[in-house]
């Protein structure tokens, strides 16, 4: 499967205290148990499934951040749904009507459409959203900035700690974008094109099997700095997925 960067929510303003309790103890896998006498006086302890329930409504999400459209409330949005409609429908046998179709698109976030481009990376998983980093393309990064940068990204991260990586990871794609006349690199969001054919967005599902020059290397640890910096500083870490 390999590795996904799944941008986490940040906590609504007032739930910053809490929102670091529960995710605490979600990470470690800790949750309050009653003790003898909580249990002999019948005291009450929130669920895993509850604790998760009360992160998730207190939190703002990544697409929020990243200022996507919504469908039944942005105009391009609903634009970019009425056209999936077609796309997707007019030669199929079982088709919605256009009604029931948008009900069910209502509230949806168009990451396609977002402004905040530093959050949409090109290194993506058929799999997931797109504004998830396919973190696999890092393995091919080692010759590159070393194991422990490298191995640095399969650990999950608060805000704070993925401000840090990231300005740790950007530093090093400097220093060698200087030393090699690569700095074009560091502004450009494409993949380098590769035997003068046309650059496309990298999705794959390889776990370290591209082999990529030292140019694809380099673009893809700017790349990972940007989103990192971009969710870290706006307050949102990242779950390692794998």
């Amino acid at each position: 499967m390999g590795l996904d960067m799944r941008p986490i929510g940040k906590p609504k303003p007032g739930y910053e205290k809490r929102f670091m309790e529960i995710y605490e103890m979600i990470s470690k896998e800790e949750f309050p148990k009653p003790t003898f006498w909580g249990k002999l006086f019948g005291k009450k302890y929130p669920t895993k499934e509850e604790l998760l329930e009360e992160w998730f409504a207190n939190q703002i999400p990544s697409y929020e951040t990243i200022k996507a459209p919504r469908v039944g409330r942005d105009k391009e949005a609903d634009e970019w749904a009425e056209e999936f409609y077609h796309k997707k429908f007019d030669n199929s046998e079982e088709k919605p009507t256009f009604e029931e179709y948008m009900k069910d698109m209502d509230g949806y976030y168009v990451i396609n459409l977002a402004k905040e481009l530093d959050g949409v990376p090109k290194y993506i998983s058929p799999l997931e959203d797109e504004n998830v980093f396919r973190g696999e393309f890092l393995r091919d990064c080692v010759d590159l900035i070393g194991e422990d940068l490298v191995n640095e990204a399969w650990e999950s991260k608060t805000a704070e700690e993925a401000l840090d990586y990231g300005n740790r990871l950007m530093a090093v794609a400097e220093a060698i974008a200087k030393e090699h006349n690569m700095e074009y690199l560091k502004d450009q969001r494409m993949p380098p094109e590769e035997d003068g054919k046309e650059p496309s967005e990298a999705t794959a599902l390889y776990v370290g099997a591209a082999n990529f020059s030292l140019e694809e290397q380099l673009h893809v640890v700017f790349s990972l700095a940007k989103w990192l910096i971009f969710y870290g500083k706006n307050g949102h870490g990242y779950e390692a997925y794998y």
